[in-house]
């Protein structure tokens, strides 16, 4: 059946709409703090949320977004704390160096453990991922108990992450994780405030990936 509409869209080419959305973004968003490599992964986060507010609150650790590349580059793993986020991931281009996305959060020795600690599964899943994925990416957009998890890891010696993207969305402890997050002195990326969420995370990935990619 066809729909009449008074509103004709200037493209349909999916190419076309991207590069004139980027425009907008950079357009909107005026002048700015961030390098071109932040940039990159900013305006991601912009057109995956159209909030100009959250792209502007953005913040970066020195060595962010180089880290994320040269852990990409040489195969490190990517570890979403849900599977909404491993899901968005752009997968080739992080499995074309050797890498993948993994999730462990549904895992069912991490449901019996937590179940046993009567803790989030979130948390545990963190404890099972730093067995497996040293030096990965940790792309967190849900659980703000797995970053804090991350952080003490981090903070004990026992976590070496090669980047943090730390980007929980919510009203209970999610500012207050990524706060937290801001105070290490190790690459991460991350947003003041409530909001975050997976196409956040998601999104500052796939940029990264895609700067990964134009380096070879």
């Amino acid at each position: 059946m066809d729909f009449m509409t008074d509103f004709k869209p200037l493209t349909v080419q999916p190419q076309e709409i991207e590069a004139r959305s980027f425009e907008m973004i950079t357009e909107e968003l005026g002048e700015h703090p961030f390098t071109d490599e932040q940039y990159a992964v900013v305006q991601r986060v912009i057109h995956a949320s159209a909030d100009f507010e959250l792209g502007r609150s953005m913040m970066f650790h020195k060595d962010a977004v180089q880290a994320g590349i040269k852990a990409i580059l040489a195969g490190k793993p990517v570890v979403a704390d849900v599977q909404m986020v491993q899901v968005g991931i752009s997968k080739p281009r992080i499995e074309k160096f050797g890498g993948d996305v993994r999730v462990y959060i549904s895992d069912a020795d991490v449901m019996e453990e937590a179940k046993r600690l009567n803790t989030t599964r979130a948390i545990i899943s963190i404890r099972k991922a730093i067995r497996e994925a040293d030096g990965g990416i940790y792309a967190i957009g849900n659980a703000p108990t797995a970053l804090l998890e991350l952080i003490r890891l981090v903070k004990n010696g026992e976590a070496r992450p090669g980047l943090i993207v730390g980007v929980p969305v919510g009203f209970v402890s999610a500012a207050e994780s990524k706060e937290e997050l801001a105070k290490l002195d190790i690459p991460f990326i991350t947003n003041l405030g409530r909001k975050g969420g997976s196409p956040v995370a998601v999104a500052a990935v796939n940029a990264i990936s895609l700067l990964a990619e134009r380096q070879v």
